[in-house]
């Protein structure tokens, strides 16, 4: 019966026999529709002005503009429907199933497919509005733990259904398909997705600066301190007020040279009281509506004045004593800086201050070091400043070669095991998809700049307003920020070398020499290329061995649905970060610094390299400092030293403990570890995360 009947209203179109409906709009067909079923079953008032709007505008698309064709063609689709819909309701899908049929039969064929695709843009962004809502309903529950610094407040939660709808819209209505739907695809990752036109990443705050002119917060101006316990508290208030404006992490480059101003005429209790005021701020003072700590790090170690040397000791011994029941602070991320002739050798200046933050750091896993003599930081002095998640930011194609006033924009990641996993062995299909890949994520990275440039100062009242960014004092509010962000880096980043190899060779390289050679070509060639790209567009392209938190879990759960489970690449529940040996692996700690520093000096934008211990070393700081040196003698850049903590809540004793306390038989045990450059506990770790923390192998008994 259906069949007949299209055959019947087609053979009728194509012979001309249609009416002119042009004065007969208000006539009946055969039979009279009143009612139109909706998708989720209510039934509603049927209006034909609703189907001759939707066939005029995509008949605009293609360039039409006859609106009452759209009328007659509207009459049509109804005595279409009429003829076919012998009984009952019609429903949305009938009716547009109808208008297609129609365009297609009446030869209208390039409306035809400007409708469906307008159809199939409805289609997903009903289903964007439904995932949307699921994704809120679970956020109500608890929030996402793709951060592990965002707690489960309710200004997180907020925070995160804002984030869940950016996402949204900019991926159905802002980014260009082919960058989209590489991300939801898995090909590469947006990192910070939804603030993709609101803000930029990360800086190195001129503290100095703030401190020595006064700042306005947005409610008055703040005038420069006189004593160290103030300016200590207008630092905290500087970092809380720059991650207002900022999604990534907030830095000083220079704390120690920068809060010498500030310590004359006070006494040492001063210094330490306003170090240890400043640990207890950044540990307690929410951004972000309230829903975290701002991501806070401190640069320190080279300032040789008896003033710095009086910051650095301060804030260390703060930072070891802990917080009010001893416990193990979270944030700043500390770093200090070596460097020979100012603290690496005996006999330098600040040798003593050295060897206190390595008695620091194998307590509270905090300061990590940064190595100013490394190949490719050397020729910047001290000027190289790193942050806590491994960002560097120094070389610059517009100005000064800096880390102060400068941050990284936005930074994107490649999925270099799915490459690996498609080539099958096969080299050259695999460097070409990873040059499409680098180009792509190139120009979507040029895309994401082109709309950052357009934010006015007004839109980052105080990193821009203040003057926190590099030259940000030459624009006026209504200005677009383009002239000062051409400072800043784009980052394109990658993840999982140690999978993207065992799907090559079936070995990763820190199982076999040969694989070690191809993960140095391969990022070698990544290094190139994208140096190549900072030519061409004239902008600080730089390459990132990626810090994913969330990451690590999406890529490889994307990935075994399509690939199944592969064994040393998808068998396990994340992707290892970067170029890292898999932390599952059983490697000896010089062979781990020896495999993995060859890579410190190709990735430009940040990297970072491990040792983990099996307990805090705090009775073996010989092997501690053994293995610095032997990083700095690598040539790495930043590193760390891992190891667990546990405190009991109840007591405060601290250990490596099982299910409950030694002393006191609490089971309210705070486990604090590293997780992507800085430290949280465990219990905010998401699931990826988890796995991988459970899979951990110590390189060291201790």
């Amino acid at each position: 019966m259906m069949a007949k009947v299209q055959e019947e209203i087609t053979n009728e179109i194509r012979k001309g026999q249609v009416l002119n409906f042009r004065n007969q709009m208000s006539a009946p067909p055969e039979r009279v529709f009143r009612s139109i079923q909706k998708r989720d079953g209510r039934i509603v008032e049927f209006e034909i002005n609703k189907i001759t709007e939707a066939i005029f505008k995509a008949a605009r698309a293609v360039g039409g503009e006859d609106k009452q064709l759209a009328e007659e063609l509207a009459q049509v689709v109804v005595k279409y429907i009429t003829k076919i819909k012998t009984t009952g309701i019609p429903s949305v899908e009938e009716v547009q199933d109808a208008v297609e049929k129609v365009l297609i039969e009446t030869g209208h064929a390039k409306t035809a497919k400007a409708y469906i695709l307008y159809r199939d843009r409805r289609t997903r962004l009903r289903e964007t509005k439904s995932e949307l809502m699921d994704v809120v309903e679970e956020i109500l529950v608890e929030t996402s733990r793709e951060n592990a610094n965002v707690s489960n407040s309710p200004s997180a939660k907020m925070l995160q259904i804002a984030s869940a709808a950016s996402k949204k819209y900019y991926l159905y209505r802002l980014i260009p398909e082919e960058f989209s739907q590489a991300h939801i695809e898995g090909d590469i990752h947006i990192h910070d997705l939804e603030f993709y036109s609101k803000t930029l990443t990360c800086v190195q705050i001129p503290l100095g600066k703030l401190l020595t002119k006064g700042f306005d917060t947005g409610h008055g101006y703040i005038r420069s301190p006189k004593r160290i316990s103030s300016a200590a508290a207008l630092a905290a208030i500087i970092l809380q007020s720059s991650q207002n404006d900022m999604h990534g992490g907030q830095s000083f480059a220079f704390f120690d040279r920068d809060m010498v101003p500030f310590v004359q005429g006070s006494s040492e209790d001063d210094v330490y009281q306003a170090m240890e005021a400043l640990i207890y701020n950044l540990n307690s003072m929410h951004s972000r509506a309230g829903a975290q700590v701002p991501f806070s790090s401190l640069n320190l170690g080279t300032d040789t004045s008896p003033e710095g040397r009086l910051v650095t000791r301060s804030l260390l011994l703060a930072h070891e004593r802990g917080l009010g029941r001893g416990e193990t602070p979270i944030f700043p991320n500390i770093l200090f800086r070596l460097k020979k002739g100012v603290n690496f050798e005996p006999g330098d200046p600040n040798y003593d201050l050295f060897q206190l933050a390595m008695r620091v750091a194998a307590r509270r896993l905090n300061p990590t070091f940064s190595f100013m003599d490394s190949s490719f930081n050397a020729s910047y002095g001290e000027e190289v400043g790193y942050m806590g998640c491994r960002t560097r930011v120094i070389a610059n194609r517009h100005g000064a070669e800096v880390s102060t006033g400068r941050g990284n924009l936005s930074f994107t990641t490649i999925n270099l095991p799915r490459l690996g996993i498609k080539a099958q062995g096969d080299l050259e299909y695999f460097y070409h998809e990873l040059d499409r890949v680098l180009l792509l994520v190139c120009r979507q990275l040029y895309h994401r700049y082109r709309i950052q440039s357009k934010l006015r100062v007004k839109d980052m009242p105080f990193l821009m307003g203040q003057h926190l960014y590099l030259d940000a004092e030459k624009l006026k509010p209504e200005d677009p920020i383009g002239p000062v962000i051409k400072h800043g880096t784009l980052s394109l980043g990658f993840i999982g070398l140690a999978e993207a190899l065992t799907a090559l060779t079936g070995e990763n390289h820190g199982e076999d020499f040969g694989a070690q050679q191809l993960g140095q070509e391969i990022v070698s060639y990544m290094r190139q290329r994208v140096d190549e790209m900072a030519e061409e567009y004239d902008l600080n392209y730089t390459l990132l061995a990626t810090p994913a938190e969330g990451l690590s879990g999406r890529f490889v759960a994307i990935d075994r649905k399509l690939f199944g489970e592969i064994p040393g690449v998808t068998d396990k529940d994340y992707y290892t970060n970067s170029f890292h040996i898999p932390v599952n692996q059983e490697i000896s700690c010089f062979d781990k610094i020896t495999l993995e520093a060859p890579y410190h000096r190709l990735t430009n934008a940040g990297h970072i390299s491990y040792v983990e211990f099996s307990s805090p070393p705090i009775n073996n700081l010989e092997a501690f400092e053994n293995i610095i040196r032997q990083m700095a003698a690598a040539d790495m850049g930043y590193a760390g030293i891992n190891f667990p903590i546990d405190e009991c809540r109840s007591c405060g004793n601290q250990g490596i403990f099982e299910a409950e306390c030694p002393a006191c038989g609490s089971i309210d045990i705070r486990r604090v570890r590293r997780i992507t450059g800085y430290l949280s506990s465990v219990d905010r770790f998401n699931d990826a995360k988890k796995a991988e923390l459970g899979d951990r192998k110590a390189h060291i008994k201790c």
